[in-house]
């Protein structure tokens, strides 16, 4: 008996070793998510639910990256959506105050007690349902991609397909901790980053002036191929903090690149070691075939969620931004109420200064003129009537694709409004001007992107202002573009509220106004306002964005030509898609998109321009399918098109 149990001991210890060495080797670090966060509805590796728990310890201080973006664009804010503690993020990130309004798209290191959970390091947040929620969209657009879907599947109770306002969700956030080597190595805290748009490692790297080497190592990458609102591990020796000169968006990133040393020396060393491993433990686990099974079983079992409880807060929403007394006890304030809705009242003497005494060389186009405040640029748009309006509905809303009222003036009779500068200037102007020029064109990239930014600001509009609004005249002219060619919604003249909420609501008028081929039928024929009149509009927008065409050219120039809402579908149905697409794309493009990105984008836009307004997407829904689109678009090798050539026309 002596003998049998020393001998089952041996064997014990034999499987320990072995699992070790396999874990060891293959999970020696964690693998980068590559993007495969989008596959909600598919089957997906292990490691988008969370890093592995293959750290020294099993819990750790560790930190996470958010960009600051309303309404989280306060350090009480971004704490309740975090659930960190505010005081911390304060003093981790020098800003001013627990209140004080962060700057739009501003890095904020969060720390964070990293834990494991089952077989993944997490650490929980909370998260209550709002309309038109679904866990791709909490993970990617409300937490950045700190989570992912599949992570939120896992660990909450709700049908991905019936998520129902309210319902009160599990946040696991992805965070990690050191691990035996890295510890060894002096690495003390890994930083879970969110990788923007023109990141690569070593602008990642230099971020918190950490090792680029450790920074490949940690992620077990070999080249620079990383996807915007994915996470990145940064290993570094002492507590975080974020190099200044670093903080603002990076350049376009270089050609993917293999860097010197990664993927040879060390990874070849690497990989031997890992062959010696699995090849000698496999001997062993031949004879532990049945333990190992058991083992495997016990492993895969559903991790259970820890989240420790804590009052329920009311979630804060943005349309709630209208009234101070909505906000959580904790975030109202007179200073947050301050912030989004004080303008300044200017002098007309410093509009006259700002403006060169409204100089022609400072005219931009018709009424707006640039005007420079200490050295600031801005515009002044010169209006005659009652702007009451525009300026109630402008002072009570803070959206990044919305442009923005910093103040007004008004002398004899004229008001003059102070807006955001958008540098180069509406989507109508790069469409329109110097055609067939690619050096004087917006890339595929920068299309999709604005047309993300525009549903994403109508969404804003739609769904969580109060009362909602509806723009009632959005066209490429009234889309401004900043100096990262961001798009930015203006010319809110013509918005109304919608008075009955956000349930579907209508209006009728008598009153038809508007631009000629961004017009939704029903509204012509009938007066009906809903926000699907915006929807119509922008799907008109993203037709302009394909084609390089205007909305009504043909038919303003001899009053019977086809609309561009119209010729859609005669592009995508019938033979011969592939080549009625092309047709129909935009030649300044030449060529460089890819094809059946462009064909789901042109989808979409055509759904948008449906005759019936209730066969048309919501804002919402518009915003989910451009997001995979956009995320696609970054992965997109121009090369790649070549071997999908004949897909699309096969398919049709």
């Amino acid at each position: 008996m002596a003998s049998v149990e020393k001998l089952t001991a041996l064997f014990k210890l034999f499987f320990l070793v072995a699992v070790l060495l396999q874990w060891g080797g293959s999970h020696a670090q964690q693998p980068y998510l590559n993007n495969k966060q989008l596959n909600c509805s598919e089957q997906s590796d292990n490691f988008t639910k969370g890093y592995y728990c293959n750290g020294l310890h099993k819990s750790c201080a560790s930190y996470i990256t958010f960009r600051s973006t309303p309404p989280y664009n306060t350090a009480v804010a971004i704490g309740y959506l975090l659930n960190a503690n505010a005081t911390q993020i304060v003093s981790l990130n020098n800003f001013p105050s627990d209140f004080a309004t962060i700057p739009s798209d501003t890095l904020v290191l969060v720390p964070v007690n990293c834990s494991c959970s089952g077989n993944y390091y997490q650490y929980n947040s909370s998260y209550t349902v709002i309309v038109n929620d679904t866990y791709l969209i909490i993970s990617n657009n409300t937490y950045q991609g700190l989570t992912t879907c599949q992570a939120m599947m896992a660990q909450n109770p709700y049908d991905p397909r019936a998520l129902t306002v309210g319902n009160r969700l599990l946040v696991p956030l992805r965070c990690a901790c050191p691990t035996s080597a890295q510890s060894a190595a002096g690495f003390k805290y890994l930083i879970s980053y969110l990788v923007i748009t023109g990141d690569f490692i070593s602008t990642i790297a230099a971020k918190f002036t950490a090792e680029v080497q450790s920074v490949f190592d940690a992620n077990e990458l070999s080249s620079n191929v990383i996807y915007p609102s994915t996470p990145i591990l940064v290993p570094l020796r002492a507590e975080p903090k974020i190099n200044e000169s670093q903080q603002t968006s990076p350049p376009p990133p270089p050609p993917p690149q293999t860097p010197t040393g990664v993927g040879e020396s060390k990874s070849s060393k690497k990989w031997v070691f890992v062959g010696v491993a699995a090849a000698a433990s496999s001997l062993i686990l031949l004879g532990l075939f049945g333990f190992l099974f058991y083992f495997n079983k016990r492993r895969s079992r559903k991790p259970k969620p820890l989240l420790e409880p804590r009052p329920p807060l009311p979630t804060p929403q943005l349309r709630k931004f209208s009234d101070s007394s909505d906000f959580p006890p904790s975030i109202s304030s007179q200073g947050i109420r301050h912030e989004i809705e004080s303008l300044t009242l200017y002098k007309f003497g410093d509009i006259q200064a700002a403006t060169g005494n409204f100089d022609e060389t400072n005219r931009i186009k018709g009424s707006v003129y640039r005007a420079s405040f200490k050295d600031d640029d801005a515009a002044v748009k010169v209006m005659k009537g009652d702007v009451s309006a525009e300026i109630n509905l402008l002072k009570k809303i803070n959206h990044t694709n919305i442009i923005r009222l910093s103040g007004f003036c008004f002398h004899e009779g004229s008001s003059y409004l102070v807006y955001q500068y958008a540098e180069n200037g509406s989507i109508s102007d790069w469409l329109q001007s110097n055609k067939n020029q690619a050096s004087h064109t917006l890339s595929w990239q920068q299309r999709v992107r604005i047309a993300y930014d525009v549903a994403d600001a109508l969404n804003y509009l739609h769904n969580y202002t109060n009362p909602p609004y509806i723009h009632k005249n959005l066209k490429t002219s009234n889309i401004l573009l900043d100096g990262n060619f961001r798009a930015k919604i203006a010319n809110f003249g013509l918005a109304r509220t919608l008075e009955n909420g956000n349930d579907g609501g209508l209006q009728l008028t008598r009153h038809v106004v508007g631009t000629q081929g961004y017009l939704a039928p029903e509204y012509i024929e009938n007066g009906v306002i809903t926000p699907k009149l915006d929807v119509f509009a922008f799907g008109v927008v993203m037709l302009e964005l394909l084609s390089g065409r205007e909305a009504a050219a043909a038919a303003e120039r001899n009053g019977e030509g086809e609309l561009l809402s119209a010729s859609i579908e005669r592009v995508l149905e019938g033979d011969n898609v592939r080549e009625k697409l092309e047709g129909f794309m935009d030649p300044a493009l030449q060529h460089e998109y890819p094809l059946e990105l462009a064909f789901s984008m042109a989808q979409l836009a055509k759904n948008c321009v449906a005759h019936d307004l209730n066969a048309r997407p919501s804002t919402a829904d518009a915003l989910n399918t451009l997001s995979k689109i956009l995320s696609s678009s970054y992965n997109w090798d121009p090369s790649d098109e070549l071997d999908r050539s004949t897909s699309m026309s096969s398919s049709r």
